[in-house]
């Protein structure tokens, strides 16, 4: 007899073919994805603890001191100082707009928010683990020809009247996304060496509490990503990928590649380190070395941080950043694809992990999870005694002055 609860269908009855093929892409997706997270997790952790270690030592009114022009050395400055700041694209285009309002040159803080997303230490332990240390090395050599090449293009299409026109909107301090984030200084203030510093209360402190807010302000874009991967590995046919990247000829596939690959990450609407699982599947379905580079390259592009650009420093110069950084992306992809290429280090066979190859077992992912989410357990219960949970409700709150957080 039909209840209320069966309607339509005996509960006896089996699930119907077509509900068996919905929920088994569903768990094909959900499984790459969570495979794909136990893989990189204590990675993750590894790289935001030592970011966070970084963070902790470095101010920054340091850092916007030493960034006032566009010289090669400062742009060398401003690439490190990047390298070592948050990976969270969100947090590093507001972190930029706030050293530019402190006296930093625009190309100076350009490149640091290019460093903070493609050079940062957790960027490159990720890569290694799903695509390989090629990639990794490629990323960051990659970064450099994007550096330059943008400081370059920088000089010609920016002039004096749209400088003035950048530093007066970003002035009115409109509010993007991030920026608490931007604007708390949780480093050390304290005098004394760099490892006196870091072994001190308020160096532990520091540590915990900047590992707690880089966490929280790439989550979501993990999850995206990863969620994103899953998806796309379980539900899109390789050989549509393939059409797409013009896999079947080398040479036009290397061509378009960089090209296309941009648009792609643009449409995902995933940043940060959340676009490597992405990028790992495309690498699998077809698109060539350089273009999945491009593709890593491209989290500055997405159309929710091109709003933010607007909103910061007016339509003319997000429309010069857009083109100068997309058109800059597509030449790194190149020269890297050359690069490798004669030097041999594109890799022959396509097999970044995307969870397809094995489960989870005792192994070494296993042991190091477990160390570094133990560690992750200690950090987090040391920011929440020292009032971390303030610091996280003000991550998006619009002061750039009223969050010091220093330690002293």
């Amino acid at each position: 007899m039909d209840t209320p609860w069966s309607y339509g269908r005996r509960t006896s009855d089996p699930p119907t073919p077509r509900r068996n093929l919905v929920l088994s892409a569903i768990a094909d997706a959900l499984s790459t994805t969570g495979l794909m997270a136990w893989r990189i997790a204590w990675s993750l952790v590894l790289g935001f603890t030592l970011s966070a270690v970084v963070q902790a030592l470095v101010r920054k009114e340091t850092v916007s001191r030493y960034l006032g022009d566009d010289r090669p050395a400062t742009l060398a400055r401003a690439s490190g100082f990047g390298a070592a700041a948050s990976s969270c694209s969100y947090a590093a285009v507001a972190l930029a707009r706030t050293l530019y309002r402190k006296g930093a040159s625009f190309t100076a803080a350009m490149v640091f928010q290019i460093a903070s997303t493609n050079l940062v230490i957790e960027l490159g332990i990720v890569l290694a683990l799903l695509m390989g240390w090629r990639f990794t090395l490629a990323e960051f050599v990659g970064g450099g020809f994007i550096i330059v090449l943008v400081a370059l293009a920088f000089r010609m299409v920016l002039g004096e009247q749209v400088l003035r026109a950048a530093r007066s909107q970003a002035d009115r301090g409109l509010t993007g996304s991030m920026e608490g984030h931007a604007a708390m200084d949780m480093s050390v203030q304290r005098e004394g060496s760099l490892l006196r510093r870091l072994f001190s209360r308020d160096g532990g402190t520091a540590v915990s509490h900047i590992f707690v807010m880089e966490w929280a302000a790439v989550l979501r874009d993990v999850l995206l990503g990863l969620v994103v991967a899953g998806a796309v590995a379980a539900w899109v046919p390789r050989q549509w990928w393939q059409t797409l990247f013009l896999s079947d000829d080398p040479l036009l596939s290397a061509l378009w590649g960089p090209v296309v690959g941009p648009v792609v990450a643009v449409l995902s609407f995933v940043c940060s380190i959340g676009n490597v699982p992405l990028a790992a599947v495309l690498w699998n379905s077809g698109i060539s070395f350089g273009g999945v580079i491009s593709f890593l390259f491209a989290d500055l592009l997405i159309v929710p941080i091109l709003l933010i650009y607007r909103k910061y420093y007016g339509t003319g110069m997000m429309l010069r950043v857009a083109g100068v950084f997309y058109v800059c992306m597509v030449i790194a992809g190149y020269l890297v694809e050359l690069l490798f290429g004669a030097a041999g280090l594109v890799p022959g066979e396509r097999s970044a992990y995307t969870g397809a190859e094995d489960g989870i077992s005792w192994n070494y992912t296993t042991w190091l999870n477990i160390v570094f989410l133990a560690l992750a357990a200690v950090l987090v219960a040391v920011s929440l005694r020292n009032g971390g949970w303030s610091m996280l409700r003000s991550m998006d709150d619009a002061g750039e002055d009223g969050h010091e957080h220093a330690h002293s």
